[in-house]
């Protein structure tokens, strides 16, 4: 396997990754998210945990995705595709600080929450924490994804032909709408859990989705733009003997 083809299988791994670990997450979390008294009740420690462990791996795989195909998008567009590997820092932070909040309702719940002493407290801490999750859930995969993975990422593979281009204009068509949706959903015109937020969501899973099973089982598409570049990204061997004095002539 060469290294472009290994480049690709990572990305798409990567990307596949998110869907696996991500979707798993937000199911756990319903009792924390959809229980007012969570924090003053009996708990489900261990599936929050195991909830919060899944989101740190979709956080990790973000990033991994970005930084994996960055030495071939770069050939594209050096700063867009460094904009791209921002973006996703950027969101995986802010999913980082989702889950230390949900992760503190359960700290808190343990500590103090069985007490029975200012339960009323509690409950009001217990739901500004879970605010705060909701709002790292719009400013991270609504508004970031939309951004870095849509417009961005869509763009790039756009420009470099490495995905076939009505899918790459997908990606960017995708990317704008789920951006506009959030930016709906941030002043109030709908819900971001609703089915109106997850149609206009649509598109940009399906083109996530087709990343990840192209690259995977597919690998890069031959490039123009990226010329014989595509066949290998591995480093030119030095030169040496008589390659070395022709170079020098």
């Amino acid at each position: 396997m060469d290294t472009t083809r290994r480049t690709a299988l990572l990305a798409g791994l990567f990307f596949i990754g998110t869907f696996i670990f991500s979707i798993p997450a937000l199911i756990l979390y319903g009792p924390i998210l959809d229980d007012a008294n969570f924090v003053v009740g009996d708990g489900a420690d261990t599936r929050i945990h195991l909830g919060a462990f899944l989101e740190i791996l979709t956080a990790i795989a973000n990033i991994a995705t970005a930084v994996v195909l960055f030495p071939v998008l770069k050939r594209a567009s050096e700063s867009v595709a460094l904009g791209y590997v921002a973006t996703r820092i950027l969101e995986s932070t802010v999913i980082v600080v989702g889950v230390i909040s949900l992760l503190a309702i359960v700290t808190l719940r343990q500590d103090f929450g069985g007490s029975g002493d200012n339960s009323a407290l509690y409950v009001a801490t217990g739901k500004a924490l879970v605010a705060l999750h909701d709002w790292t859930f719009l400013l991270g995969p609504a508004f970031c994804a939309g951004f870095g993975n849509g417009i961005l990422l869509g763009y790039l593979m756009y420009r470099s032909e490495l995905v076939p281009k009505p899918w790459a204009i997908l990606g960017m068509v995708a990317g704008c709408i789920a951006f506009a949706s959030a930016t709906a959903v941030l002043f109030g015109a709908y819900e971001q859990v609703s089915p109106v937020s997850f149609v206009f969501t649509i598109p940009e899973i399906v083109w996530e989705l087709f990343l990840g099973l192209y690259l995977t089982f597919n690998g890069f598409k031959r490039s123009r733009f990226m010329g014989a570049g595509t066949a290998d990204l591995s480093p030119s061997p030095p030169l040496t003997g008589d390659s070395a004095t022709e170079v020098q002539t």
